[in-house]
């Protein structure tokens, strides 16, 4: 996604202002970082990010009061940004990623030592920044239990004959936990809970029919999840077919076997697409039982299903 995209969807959601000030809070502590940790996270942070977790905590905030966006949720928003992006170098550790976005990955630009350090780091600074609010302190610990679990899940899960519905349970606990979370900071209780849950399930599959597209704005990360037989949401549907079911399942896989693969997930993506405009009407039911103000949350949701459409 554009900056200029990024930009103009902030803009709609109308939260501009509060996008600034967490921009300002994460270069102030980057400003204040260890001198052998900074350079590693400017150069994390320096990317286009799309703010989307910021922009649920807001939203949702928004939808229960036309109040403005207290200083301490924006504070809160900015440590789900530093844990998002903890995870994003761990994954791209993982998945051997050389590049995100157009540029090298933190590991391949510093080195794999520097990259769990910066890693460590963050995650410590960001409970420091959560220090004296039991409640956000509690959901960021809920939070990184459970993606270190959804990692462990994913992996294990690799290279099995499965389906949606497994698909729906690894997506929930990665992505949709996170954005799990999110609903929760901006409510401090469980009401949004669901509707976080379901819109960060259609992130994690917009982020999977976007890998199939080659939407570098995504991510990538299309070919590593089929080298290493990932479950995503169109190969959940492509794998139905027992031929490519039984090579989906092969430890090892010529060319032409991972070409037959990355064919039927390709041919598999418009019924992905079907299957993420129904769990995205789910998000906006959710909103209309429980926001005072829906209008800002089906707004949110349109713009995240638009994301593997571009």
């Amino acid at each position: 996604m554009s900056k200029a995209k990024t930009q103009s969807i902030i803009s709609q959601l109308g939260f501009t202002e509060e996008i600034q000030q967490l921009r300002e809070i994460i270069e102030s502590w980057i400003r204040g970082a260890d001198d052998q940790i900074k350079p590693l996270l400017e150069w994390q942070f320096i990317t286009a990010s799309k703010y989307f977790r910021p922009l649920t905590v807001f939203s949702v905030y928004r939808a229960t009061t036309d109040e403005p966006i207290p200083n301490r949720l924006i504070y809160s928003a900015a440590v789900v940004e530093m844990i998002h992006n903890m995870t994003l170098i761990i994954d791209d550790i993982v998945d051997e990623s050389d590049s995100r976005r157009g540029r090298p990955t933190l590991h391949t630009q510093f080195g794999f030592l520097q990259a769990l350090m910066a890693s460590g780091y963050i995650v410590a600074d960001s409970f420091r920044m959560t220090a004296g609010d039991r409640i956000d302190t509690r959901l960021i610990s809920d939070l990184i239990k459970r993606l270190g679990a959804a990692e462990c899940l994913q992996w294990n899960l690799r290279r099995q004959p499965l389906g949606v519905e497994d698909w729906l349970r690894i997506a929930g606990e990665d992505t949709g936990s996170m954005f799990e979370t999110c609903a929760c900071i901006a409510t401090r209780d469980d009401l949004f809970r669901k509707f976080g849950g379901l819109l960060g399930v259609v992130y994690h599959g917009c982020d999977d029919v976007g890998d199939v597209k080659g939407l570098e704005s995504l991510g990538g990360g299309g070919e590593e999840d089929l080298r290493d037989g990932i479950l995503t949401l169109p190969a959940s549907i492509a794998i139905k077919d027992p031929v490519i079911a039984e090579l989906f399942c092969k430890e090892t896989r010529s060319a032409d076997e991972l070409a037959r693969i990355a064919q039927a997930v390709k041919a598999a993506v418009p019924a992905a697409e079907e299957r993420l405009d129904q769990l995205a009407a789910e998000a906006k039911w959710e909103a209309h039982l429980h926001a005072a103000n829906p209008a800002i949350l089906y707004a949110l949701v349109d713009h995240t299903r638009e994301l593997s459409r571009r």
